[in-house]
């Protein structure tokens, strides 16, 4: 009689160890694609509607000869507020009498920008510049001067990722080694894609 039960108990040992691992497989799969789906969703995708680029470029000819160009790029935050990095170079050169002096200045900023409404925006930029200058010796040397601008803009739209903007900014550093007038105005007018 004892052994008759140890068998019976053996085989729903078996039977129920070998349903239950039925089952779960067959209960597991369904569970594992619907997990599957659920952190396919939840994963971040890149948003490249978010980034913006553009910059700015000016020049003038003629006995002073400057080549400005303004290259930028950034992320959108929020609809209305953005951050990123603009880079500057600048060459300049002119003739006093036999004298030629030319200059090469480079800098970098960050900026942020937030839109109050569409078509206007507030901006603030820590900028970093290097300025190349000569003395009446005609040596020259190199100044590095922070500026902190401040100012405002106006943005329009051209078509569906693309505007111009015309800012205009004051530095509030005005440090002793920046070439500029204080509380001098800085404006700038460009395009940009994405704004």
């Amino acid at each position: 009689m004892k052994s008759i039960v140890l068998i019976v108990v053996a085989f729903f040992m078996v039977y129920i160890s070998y349903a239950q691992q039925t089952d779960t497989t067959d209960n597991m799969q369904p569970k594992y694609q619907e997990q599957q789906k659920i952190e396919k969703q939840q994963k971040p995708k890149a948003d490249f509607k978010r980034i913006i680029y553009g910059g700015s470029v000016g020049f003038s000819f003629g006995s002073y000869t400057s080549i400005r160009i303004y290259p930028m790029i950034g992320y959108r935050i929020t609809p209305k507020l953005s951050t990123g990095l603009k880079f500057q170079y600048e060459f300049s050169k002119y003739h006093t009498g036999n004298q030629e002096y030319s200059y090469h200045n480079y800098g970098a900023s960050i900026f942020t920008r937030f839109r109050f409404i569409p078509q206007a925006y507030i901006h603030a930029e820590y900028n970093y510049m290097s300025y190349e200058t000569y003395t009446v010796t005609s040596e020259s040397g190199r100044y590095n001067v922070p500026f902190l601008f401040l100012g405002g803009g106006f943005v329009q739209r051209l078509g569906a990722s693309a505007y111009a903007y015309a800012e205009i900014l004051f530095d509030v550093l005005n440090d002793k080694n920046s070439p500029y007038n204080e509380w001098a105005p800085f404006y700038t007018v460009g395009v940009s894609v994405g704004f």
